[in-house]
């Protein structure tokens, strides 16, 4: 087997544990809040987005070709892939994807054990970035795209980041307040059962949506490195076997439910009523499937949170866990850095080495980072049977849960 087919390998294997992370990780975008107000039994919630996940998988490949050709630099004048670049840098491609792919794959592990609701497409992102600077300085990212238009790394990817969690919120805030406006005087059992149902709509509709954003974005590094291989030159295209991987790894990340971040996005957050909830849903949705739509390869963590925090703000009297917020937007600010640092030193090590010791120590890294972390989860279990506990104010996201008596939502659940 040579070296480049040995990449090859790592670099699919690697992108598929990715994407099981990412759907794992990015449940409770969609599901939290179904889950918290007893909407959806927590189960139930995981099953019912793994399957709309690996639907929406397959509407689209806008963000995934944002992927292959907005990050690192490999395109001629006319979009082609540079065949010199190629001939020289085939290699390295690999190399910095696969490197790229272990920041993310970390980061996303480390913020899942700490309960922390981080961006997976920025770990993404900032692991290909930081490998590719040190692989081909700052010349081999593609920071702005071809200067006609705002594009590359910071119209595609920075720029959203900022814009998309204030549009959610502000658009949830509106959607909250003209909720209870139009529902004053309307029992309150009538109108919790009422969005409770319609809860399960928009949650159905934000996974949905998930998967034509964040599926896509494996397919497009798998795309990636079977370019620099050498057996795919289509930069507008995704070969039909990398949607179905890609597709199903979501789908199965998704099912196993990434309890730790559903319980922080569900209970930590906001005190969340249906109302609340649907709305919530709602302008996530909404917001996703613009950008899917446009090719921004948005964060749909930034979105959920901000449309959640916006639940919050719209409804008078709710009560909003600031010092959980502050939290959560702390580690937005450092994802990028801390996966393109890991990203940087993993190619910095492998190509230090050289050869298949390179590659495979790097790997034994992932690994053994990897059952590290898997191992220490298990002595703060979060689990469907304790989610919706009652939130511990005094604990950090990720904790176990303060009390082993079922609050009333977890005993329906």
């Amino acid at each position: 087997m040579t070296l480049e087919l040995l990449l090859l390998i790592l670099v699919i294997g690697t992108a598929i544990a990715f994407d099981f992370t990412n759907g794992f990780h990015d449940t409770g975008n969609a599901m939290a809040t179904s889950i918290a107000t007893g909407a959806l039994k927590p189960k139930t919630a995981v099953a019912l987005s793994a399957i709309l996940n690996l639907i929406g998988a397959f509407l689209s490949v806008e963000v995934a070709l944002t992927v292959t050709n907005a990050v690192i630099r490999i395109q001629d004048s006319s979009g082609a892939p540079k065949a010199e670049f190629l001939a020289n840098h085939g290699h390295g491609l690999l190399m910095i994807v696969f490197c790229g792919l272990i920041g993310g794959v970390l980061w996303n592990l480390l913020t899942w054990l700490l309960g922390l609701p981080s961006s997976s497409s920025h770990a993404l992102f900032g692991g290909l970035v930081g490998s590719a600077l040190v692989a081909l300085g700052i010349g081999g990212v593609n920071w702005m795209g071809d200067g006609s238009k705002l594009d590359g790394v910071v119209g595609k990817v920075i720029l959203p980041a900022f814009a998309s969690p204030v549009v959610a919120a502000l658009v949830a805030t509106i959607g909250t307040w003209l909720i209870y406006r139009i529902t004053t005087g309307v029992a309150t059992r009538y109108a919790e059962s009422g969005f409770r149902w319609g809860q399960i709509g928009t949650a159905s509709l934000v996974s949905l949506a998930h998967g034509t954003n964040d599926a896509q974005k494996t397919m497009g590094v798998i795309t990636l490195a079977l370019i620099a291989y050498g057996t795919w030159t289509d930069t507008t295209n995704v070969p039909t076997w990398v949607k179905i991987a890609c597709a199903v790894a979501i789908a199965a990340g998704t099912f196993t439910g990434g309890w730790r971040i559903i319980r922080t996005l569900g209970k930590g957050l906001v005190e969340i009523s249906s109302p609340q909830g649907m709305a919530a849903e709602a302008s996530s949705a909404a917001v996703i499937l613009t950008s899917s739509h446009l090719g921004f390869a948005l964060s749909t963590t930034h979105v959920a949170t901000g449309s959640i925090l916006g639940s919050g703000l719209g409804r008078r009297g709710a009560e909003v866990r600031w010092g959980v917020a502050l939290r959560m937007v702390l580690a937005w600010f450092v994802t990028l850095p801390a996966a393109g640092l890991v990203g940087a030193a993993c190619y910095f090590i492998g190509n230090g080495i050289g050869g298949y010791a390179g590659v495979l120590i790097v790997f034994g890294v992932l690994v053994g980072l990897t059952a590290w972390m898997i191992r220490h989860s298990r002595k703060t279990a979060v689990h469907a049977g304790n989610v919706n506990e009652d939130w511990d104010p005094n604990a950090t996201p990720g904790s176990s849960v303060s009390s082993s008596t079922p609050t009333a939502a977890n005993a329906k659940a």
